[in-house]
């Protein structure tokens, strides 16, 4: 009889990016019937060492007991080689052999036992296939590892180094998966951590020192957000994780353009910022409007002088691993995958696009979102590359640190002119959840059902209608991006829409969705764009038990600031979809556009006069359904607003205009369209 006992489970969260890799199944284990305890004590002339690390913090006991587990076991080689690298290593001199008090596994304190252990273990099952698709996945000690297929060798890597050379061990209380390495962990901030890598980040990190940036990137985590009532038993985080992104250029790259210095790294940015504010002729829109005195002096802290501008434009104030800068999910085949995410510096976008496999930055494509062709893409003599972007080095230049991530990139990024001019120039669309920070930091976007529920205890909410709901519930003032006005009233969820082995086939952007119960009323800010005239439309799909909204637009979160728009919006008018005469929806003009001619664009008109347009042709409902957004009566795009933008604040609030408790707010994504796509004298916006 196997040794089984109930304990209690731990926390994990896994975030999926699905850019599917092929893994090698060959050396893939069969069932066992053993525990984890007892796969490594059978094995011992290989886990001795790590399951020694275990027995001293009493993991051994745990591993033998019942539960759900993913182990990643380093055969006793790795361990030797990591213990004699602590104790060897000369750069952490505040603590000596990083606290070792001897060489090798006698010497190990309780607490690096404790941390080695845990930061090789998960409380949920997680299997080798899914790891192949870029994962992020959260420890038991609380630490984030990552996840990739090392594109050279077919390995599959965690964290970079550590090679999985016996997958999916499946076992009586979860799975093992025996690595090559140690995984690796840094307890540097940020920048520290940069400094870490003077072979390639020496200029990068004098130019964050002068700056002041050094000192103040050193957010981990925050509590000062509200509580809430929680008898409905969702899981409702405790703790907000903090951190960065910061996109470097490398010494070599600076190098290869001239720049091997400090002061010619300043003559860069003096050459690219110096200009982007003066009246007339400056691009930067936000900094002209505003008359802002751009600084080319030496007065580095200076937010507004050209190096700190320079370096601010690198940083995201969230940390994103290299595998979820970019997000797919149930998106077509033919379409080219984006994500925009706001910078430091002030009320800028940076783009991150997906182009063979690679991920570009900025990169600028003529009459992107227009289309020569009728519900197709258009003809590529009319999407000339103009701007290649930015290339990232990828999953091995990507460097953890304790508080967020550097990626290395192989060309000079700037905020130039060609950014807001061209590169922004497009339909913008935005899924709600890049548009809160937090919910990368903490890896809770893409999350699945499962780990929900692991997170909470293995327990399951309800919201009222329905049981045993594994969402996540999120309490006033935990994004920073979001101003909730009424306390309990508005109950803010985040619903997954997806788990390890099935799709909702849910018609939502990436399938997942923030949902708003209750008589809710609150805002989100909006992320900014460039000075232009834009339609603002929100996407979402209409269900009965949907509520009715008015949007209102302001300069700011204060109530005082913000201004009604258009008419309510029902969000429970499900269009009718006459199959036989092809009749117009009343109210949305919606038909089915596949049946007709034209394909729609009539109909298209129409909508659009009634402030309504169809779902995209860009996903479908679930994955791989070929059951287009499109096709759908219940999704639907409403123009909020059309009117010029200034770049800079705008908060867009949301607030019930009927009294139902139990009344539904669906959030999916935003789109900002400029005035040059939606009316273009040449081309029409393509229905993607």
């Amino acid at each position: 009889m196997k040794r089984f006992c109930i304990i209690l489970s731990l926390l994990s969260v896994v975030v999926f990016n699905a850019c599917k890799e092929d893994i090698d199944e060959a050396n893939l284990y069969t069932f066992t019937g053993e525990t984890i305890e007892d796969y490594l004590a059978n094995r011992s002339e290989q886990f001795s060492s790590f399951n020694y690390i275990l027995s001293r913090i009493g993991y051994d006991k745990i591993l033998s007991a019942y539960g759900t587990y993913t182990c990643f076991a380093p055969n006793n080689e790795a361990v030797a080689e990591y213990l004699d690298s602590l104790y060897d290593d000369p750069v952490n001199t505040d603590l000596p052999h990083n606290g070792m008090t001897a060489r090798g596994l006698e010497g190990l304190t309780d607490s690096l036992c404790e941390d080695i252990a845990l930061f090789h273990l998960l409380n949920t099952k997680v299997m080798g296939v899914n790891m192949g698709n870029n994962m992020t996945i959260k420890t038991i000690l609380g630490r984030d590892v990552n996840t990739a297929i090392d594109a050279e060798t077919g390995a599959l890597l965690i964290n970079r180094a550590s090679a999985v050379t016996s997958m999916d061990n499946e076992l009586e209380n979860g799975v093992l998966h025996e690595i090559n390495c140690v995984i690796r962990r840094s307890n540097m901030l940020i920048c520290g951590e940069m400094e870490n890598h003077p072979e390639d980040y020496t200029l990068f990190s004098q130019a964050l020192a002068v700056t002041g940036l050094a000192d103040s990137l050193t957010a981990e985590s925050r509590t000062d957000f509200d509580r809430v009532d929680n008898t409905r038993n969702f899981f409702v985080p405790e703790v907000c994780e903090m951190g960065y992104t910061i996109f470097a250029e490398t010494d070599a790259t600076l190098a290869a353009h001239g720049i091997t210095n400090l002061d010619q790294l300043k003559a860069y940015a003096d050459s690219v910022y110096g200009n982007c504010a003066v009246q007339g002729s400056g691009w930067y829109d936000y900094a002209r409007n505003n008359h802002i005195e751009i600084s080319t002096g030496t007065d580095f802290k200076n937010p507004w002088n050209t190096l700190s501008m320079f370096v601010r434009y690198h940083i995201l104030e969230y940390k994103i691993p290299y595998g979820n800068l970019v997000n797919a999910r149930n998106e077509v085949s033919k379409v080219t995958l984006v994500e925009y995410y706001e910078t430091m510096l002030p009320y800028t976008l940076l783009k991150v696009t997906r182009n063979s496999g690679r991920l570009m930055l900025n990169r600028w494509v003529a009459n992107s979102s227009l289309t020569d062709m009728v519900a197709e893409l258009g003809s590529a003599s009319m999407h000339e590359v103009k701007f290649p972007g930015i290339e990232l080095q990828g999953i091995r230049g990507q460097i953890q640190a304790k508080n967020g991530y550097i990626h290395p990139v192989n060309g000079m990024l700037a905020y130039e002119e060609r950014v807001p001019r061209h590169v922004l120039n497009e339909r913008i669309r935005i899924d709600d959840t890049a548009i809160f920070g937090e919910m990368m930091s903490n890896s809770y976007r893409g999350i699945t059902y499962t780990k929900v529920k692991a997170l909470n205890g293995g327990k399951q909410g309800t919201d009222g209608r329905h049981a045993n709901c594994d969402y996540m519930r999120f309490p006033p003032r935990y994004f920073k991006n979001m101003a909730i006005y009424n306390g309990e009233d508005t109950r803010l969820y985040y619903f997954p829409g997806r788990d390890d082995t099935w799709s909702s086939g849910w018609s939502n952007y990436q399938e997942d969705e923030f949902n708003c119960m209750g008589n809710y009323d609150f805002a989100m800010r909006l992320p900014p764009v460039p000075d232009g005239t834009y339609e603002l439309r929100l996407g979402y799909t209409a269900e009965n038990e949907r509520g009715m909204l008015q949007f209102y637009l302001g300069s700011s979160s204060e109530l005082t600031s913000m201004k009604a728009l258009d008419i309510p919006l029902d969000m429970r008018i499900i269009p009718t979809n006459d199959q036989v005469h092809l009749t117009p929806d009343v109210y949305t003009g919606w038909c089915d556009w596949t049946k007709l001619d034209d394909k729609g664009i009539e109909s298209d008109v129409n909508m659009r006069n009634l402030g309504y347009m169809r779902g995209p042709l860009f996903y479908t409902l679930g994955i791989n359904t070929g059951n287009y957004a499109r096709n759908n009566p219940k999704d639907l795009r409403r123009i909020i607003a059309k009117q010029e933008f200034k770049q800079g604040e705008y908060w867009l609030r949301f607030k019930s205009v009927i009294d139902n408790p139990q009344g539904e707010f669906h959030l999916d994504y935003i789109e900002f369209c400029p005035e040059n796509v939606y009316n273009n004298t040449q081309y029409v916006e393509d229905m993607y």
